[in-house]
């Protein structure tokens, strides 16, 4: 018996060495002897789920590989751009056009990142030399054309604009372009006729409204001007430019509640609008909502300190509330940069006296009488005027009550971009929250003090008495020295696991190797790891249940990109089958099927999944969430309403944008 015991063990092992001897030279392959098309693949998955500094170093290793391939250059330089890095996106870009300079993206990319750096005239070459090969490229002209505006070069961009008209008459956004080029001409009639043709074509396009509600603007026709915006706003209703225009023409149509809502609503979509915290500011000011207004002058000082304008309106908002002391000091800092300003003398000459500082209130006062011969009213703020807008850039502290406009109104100048934006480009209107899977990162990004907990992954830390493994729903984002510290982990581990002469302690290295390959975004590595793992041990659920998830991710990257990935889902199912058979109770291998049925569109046996989950876990808001939905997809609005306000009964705050959405369709 002792004997066969041997035996059986010496078998086992000699399997699992063989084995992991597979499994190891695909991760050598890719860490040692770099297996280039796995890297790419990797980098491009990390790109996808937006983890821009780890795609970086995917893409840092193939160019350390094969620096004369051209496809790793690229790539770092899309996540640069992600990144904001527009100078490196360019270099990268470069060197990818020295290594292969027929590929049109290349020069599209670069394109792109020299208009974010001004440089009109280097992206206008890009583009012709990608049109060159690409001659039917119409984002190209569109870009191009854009190009030719900036650099005011207009009887070039009128000439790009009439070839396009020629080859597509019926592209709304070539019209809308032709008449911005004649508003720069101050040609608003010939403007207004493109627009209108644009329009024609595409009445659903928000921008051509918007350019056409500046002319109006411009002209003060503010009854135009409104309903056109309001056409822009129904069409981008996340604009947040349309609505401090509205703003204007609601003002100066004496609506100022409507005006109210429009700043309230910009500011919302765009929290740091110098002119909707200003303009509401004055707003507030007039209506007596005068702490409001201070709050919103406040805002406008922390991003423009030395706005005297902001600063001489919030001195009499002070002044008026009763805090004399800060209206003085903000009277005085006005009144050092602007020493004739006679207002602000008389103003603070009036706290002076309010606080018994006699002397000092008639030394302004004495300063005022003798520069001018006649009288203001006397400590009184006047209202404002509807016929008094100025500048931005107008200094004239006279104007310090009137509302602000920016000094040149030009529509939005929209690139044709496929890079900008999340990568996953093609977002659908409702989207399930992910599968829940093992990481070395603890769940983040909420409210909720509860984190994931199953007593399986407790028993397996117990047994690893390694880094703790964490379940998690997120795509963890991880920054320079964090990707670094999991590689060397990883480099430790496969030594480890090829030094290794017990069978148990490398399967379980195995294991931990798997779950920090999933981390950083390696999960086919992960997934060979797993495989090798249950050929050892055919009933670890967990292994199980970590292979379903990074085969669920590998998916969603290939389905982004157009593959059919029909027999992975099969796959994935199989492995969440396999894992509820031997664990039932288990509520997120419950969710997890769920998922896969949702995104097959499988709304039935999605919702039974979620609710198998719901109700072995009865705080799993993600469960909730995603049965909402799948409700809401049934059209069952009222069931799935209540499951997405039950999700943000449980911190999933999230819902709540969805139920603002879908209670008015019930």
């Amino acid at each position: 018996m002792n004997f066969m015991n041997r035996l059986f063990l010496r078998s086992r092992w000699i399997l699992l060495s063989l084995v992991l001897l597979c499994s190891m030279f695909n991760v050598q392959c890719v860490y040692a002897q770099y297996n280039t098309d796995r890297l790419l693949t990797i980098g491009r998955s990390a790109l996808y789920y937006e983890d821009y500094v780890l795609s970086i170093q995917y893409f840092n290793q193939a160019i350390s590989a094969k620096p004369y391939l051209y496809e790793p250059w690229f790539f770092r330089g899309v996540a640069k751009y992600y990144l904001d890095d527009f100078s490196g996106a360019e270099s990268d870009c470069s060197e990818a056009i020295q290594r292969n300079p027929y590929v049109v993206n290349l020069y599209e990319l670069r394109g792109l990142t020299r208009i974010q750096q001004n440089k009109f005239s280097e992206a206008i070459s890009d583009y012709t030399r990608a049109l060159k090969y690409d001659p039917q490229n119409r984002g190209l002209w569109h870009n191009r054309v854009l190009c030719h505006i900036q650099n005011k070069e207009y009887e070039a961009a009128l000439a790009e604009l009439d070839t396009m008209h020629t080859r597509w008459g019926q592209y709304a956004r070539a019209y809308t372009m032709r008449a911005d080029v004649y508003m720069q001409m101050k040609d608003t009639t010939l403007a207004i006729e493109s627009l209108h043709k644009a329009l024609d074509i595409d009445p659903y396009d928000g921008q051509t409204w918007a350019a056409r509600s500046i002319i109006s603007l411009s002209r003060e026709e503010w009854d135009s001007a409104e309903v056109q915006l309001d056409h822009a706003i129904h069409l981008m209703p996340k604009h947040a430019g349309c609505r401090i225009n509205r703003a204007l023409a609601r003002f100066n149509r004496n609506n100022l509640r409507g005006a109210m809502a429009d700043y309230d609503m910009a500011l919302d979509l765009e929290p740091n609008n110098f002119l909707g915290h200003y303009n509401r500011g004055l707003l507030r000011a007039q209506v007596g909502d005068d702490n409001r207004a201070i709050t919103d002058f406040d805002f406008v000082l922390r991003l423009e300190p030395d706005n005297m304008m902001a600063l001489f309106n919030r001195a009499v908002l002070l002044d008026k509330t009763g805090d004399l002391q800060g209206a003085i000091r903000d009277y005085t800092k006005v009144i050092d940069e602007y020493p004739n300003f006679w207002t602000g003398l008389e103003f603070r000459a009036a706290c002076y006296r309010r606080l018994g500082m006699t002397a000092k209130a008639e030394k302004d006062e004495f300063t005022v009488y003798r520069a001018r011969l006649y009288k203001h009213l006397y400590g009184t703020q006047p209202r404002l005027n509807p016929n008094q807008i100025r500048k931005r850039s107008d200094e004239d502290m006279d104007k310090y009550n009137q509302l602000v406009i920016e000094d040149e109104q030009e529509p939005d100048r929209e690139y044709q971009n496929g890079y900008r934006g999340r990568v996953q480009n093609q977002k659908v209107e409702l989207e399930f929250m992910p599968m829940f899977a093992l990481s070395f990162e603890p769940q983040k990004g909420d409210v909720r003090s509860v984190r994931p907990f199953d007593r399986l992954i407790d028993d397996l830390n117990d047994r690893l008495h390694a880094r703790t493994i964490y379940i998690n729903s997120e795509h963890t984002v991880l920054d320079d020295a964090s990707s670094k510290s999991y590689f060397d982990y990883i480099d430790s581990l496969t030594v480890a696991i090829d030094q290794s002469k017990v069978t148990n302690k490398a399967v379980e290295m195995l294991m931990l190797r798997a779950v920090a390959l999933s981390t950083i975004r390696n999960f086919d590595g992960a997934i060979d790891d797993l495989s090798t793992y249950l050929q050892i041990d055919s009933s670890s659920v967990v292994a199980l249940w970590q292979r379903a998830a990074c085969q669920a991710r590998i998916n969603q990257f290939q389905a982004s990109e157009g593959t059919n990935i029909e027999l992975q889902m099969a796959s994935v199912l199989g492995d969440l089958n396999h894992a509820l058979a031997l664990r039932p109770s288990n509520a997120y291998l419950h969710y997890n099927r769920g998922n896969v049925y949702a995104q097959r569109a499988d709304y039935q046996h999605a919702i039974e999944d979620y609710s198998a989950a719901i109700r072995q876990e009865p705080s799993l808001a993600e469960a909730y969430y995603n049965r909402g939905i799948c409700l809401i997809k049934q059209n069952r609005q009222d069931e799935g309403i209540a499951d997405l306000s039950k999700a943000g009964e449980l911190g999933l705050y999230t819902a709540y944008s969805l139920i603002k959405k879908y209670r008015n369709k019930v």
